[in-house]
């Protein structure tokens, strides 16, 4: 089809090469490619281009958007009229782009747009049937990439029923396989980095920021090899994917992939994403005690300030009295009653230490066989859900129940599913942790006022210390109110009668521990 308007040589021209990577892929029909031939075209036309934009379909509408407006922009500034591309359904997809050209031709008489392979050449003045082609292969073209959109979802819900994220996996993870075989795999060399920052954020001693500079430092890149921002470690920090799930346009499914870290990590970590204060922020001076200690009267946090090289605590709220006599508590003065609530949950026998030892790992014996039990029983369970499961669809297939009720019922045996396996896994856990952890917490202890004495554990290895003691703790006139973790809190409460025991019964103790007596290692869990 001919167009009424005249067409001057020399005429300035902007070309608009647009190619989609899967013509790319299998047809090799480049960029360079449809360029040459848009260029072949003005040469033929005499038209001079004065400046080539090319887009590459696979970038996001919003790029597109924005090259298609930068495009127009330049036209208007360098006051081009004439805009030259290959075909319509190139150009555009979508009626809003459509109305947006209708709209840009109207404006001047004199501006035109060439499609080459079409034959068309649109302007304000064209004729009613130019209009009509160029409206009719708007729809077709509106149509293929609805069509196409269909397509991919689909395809994206039968990857997600398989088990498998249709994209790109988070840091940590790796994609391998042939395609449309695609899996994700752990990236030994990415996980260790991001299953440690699960484990420091999950302590309460670090802010984002603070997080990823330490992490940093230790050398946690991102794809590029450049520094994780705060917004992506706040992103993967929030991704079930690290724990065997998939999120996906807003709902959870199950993932077949290998889990980096446990249920009970990614919840202690989503608890401290969302907390509202007591967030450490990062500074060159850390005091031991940021966001540890809680004013006993108002119950906001303890502000610490350094003067002349020492620490001083104070509530900036209530400005109430944090030693005795005054509004401020100096560092050392609180680390004295320190020591002494660390003293109270250490053994002072050294032998009993050993003892539980002993008798954890002969009590674990039957640990073992009461978790053998227990999995037979959550097997049997699951079983008996995936069989009901499995009748139920085949009840929906032949239309004995409807669609609705399948909906409902196959969620609630989801759930119940999900709430077994998971008990199944916290069984799956290696036994032997049962009484590693018994002996660890009473060595932990033992050790704390010497650790933390240590003059080589820097504020950070301290500030961890207390983390596995302490969840929280208040002041109030100088005396500090500890709240033990729960771990601690059973030795708070055991350990003291212990070790009052052992005073009394100082000269009949080696006896009293060949015989097992009086204790039980049962008392040890919780």
């Amino acid at each position: 089809m001919q167009s009424h308007i005249d067409i001057s040589k020399n005429t300035k021209v902007v070309i608009n090469p647009r190619v989609s990577s899967k013509e790319q892929r299998e047809t090799g029909y480049s960029l360079p490619a449809q360029e040459k031939l848009l260029k072949e075209y003005c040469v033929r036309k005499e038209f001079v281009v004065q400046k080539t934009f090319s887009v590459t379909e696979t970038a996001s509408k919003q790029k597109e958007r924005k090259q298609f407006s930068e495009m127009l922009r330049y036209m208007k500034n360098k006051n081009t009229k004439t805009l030259v591309m290959e075909k319509v359904d190139r150009f555009t997809r979508n009626f809003r782009d459509a109305v947006t050209i209708d709209d840009w031709l109207n404006e001047d008489d004199e501006r035109q747009v060439h499609f080459v392979k079409d034959s068309i050449v649109l302007h304000k003045n064209s004729r009613s049937q130019e209009k009509l082609n160029w409206g009719m292969r708007i729809v077709l073209a509106k149509n293929y990439t609805d069509n196409l959109s269909e397509e991919v979802k689909k395809g994206q819900m039968e990857k997600i029923a398989q088990g498998w994220l249709p994209t790109k996996p988070p840091l940590g993870y790796k994609t391998t396989g042939d395609k449309g075989h695609k899996i994700h795999i752990i990236n030994e060399g990415k996980a260790p980095f991001i299953k440690e920052m699960f484990e420091l954020y999950a302590t309460g001693n670090y802010s984002i920021k603070e997080l990823l500079r330490t992490m940093h430092s230790k050398g946690l890149r991102n794809r590029n090899g450049g520094k994780v921002s705060k917004s992506r470690a706040h992103h993967l920090l929030s991704d079930p994917f690290y724990y065997g799930k998939m999120r996906w346009k807003g709902e959870i499914y199950d993932g077949k992939h290998k889990p980096l870290i446990h249920k009970e990590l990614f919840e202690v970590v989503q608890e401290k994403l969302k907390r509202k204060t007591s967030i450490p922020q990062f500074r060159k001076h850390v005091p031991i005690f940021k966001a540890k200690i809680n004013c006993g009267i108002c119950m906001k946090v303890v502000t610490w300030e350094i003067q002349k090289g020492r620490w001083y605590g104070g509530c900036k709220n209530c400005k109430s009295k944090m030693s005795k006599v005054k509004k401020y508590i100096r560092q050392e003065e609180l680390e004295t009653q320190l020591f002494q609530i660390f003293d109270n949950v250490a053994l002072h026998n050294m032998r009993l230490l050993e003892w539980l030892n002993t008798t954890l790992k002969e009590d674990h014996i039957g640990e073992i066989e009461c978790t053998r039990k227990r999995k037979e029983e959550i097997n049997e369970n699951l079983e008996r859900i995936e069989n009901r499961l499995e009748i139920m669809y085949e009840d929906k297939l032949d239309g004995k129940i409807t669609p609705e009720f399948y909906a409902r019922k196959s969620k609630e045996y989801k759930e119940e599913k999900e709430n077994i396996l998971a008990s199944l896994h916290t069984l799956g856990v290696d036994n032997t942790q049962y009484y590693e952890a018994g002996i660890a917490i009473h060595e932990l202890a033992s050790s704390a006022t010497e650790i933390y004495q240590n003059k080589n554990v820097s504020t950070e290895e301290k500030r961890l210390l207390l983390s596995y003691i302490f969840s929280n703790s208040s002041l109030n006139a100088g005396k500090l109110t500890p709240n033990y973790t729960l771990a601690f809190e059973f030795l708070c409460e055991w350990v003291p009668r212990l070790n009052r025991i052992l005073e009394l019964e100082k000269g009949l103790h080696n006896k009293a521990l060949s015989q097992n007596a009086p204790l039980n290692a049962s008392l040890l869990r919780r």
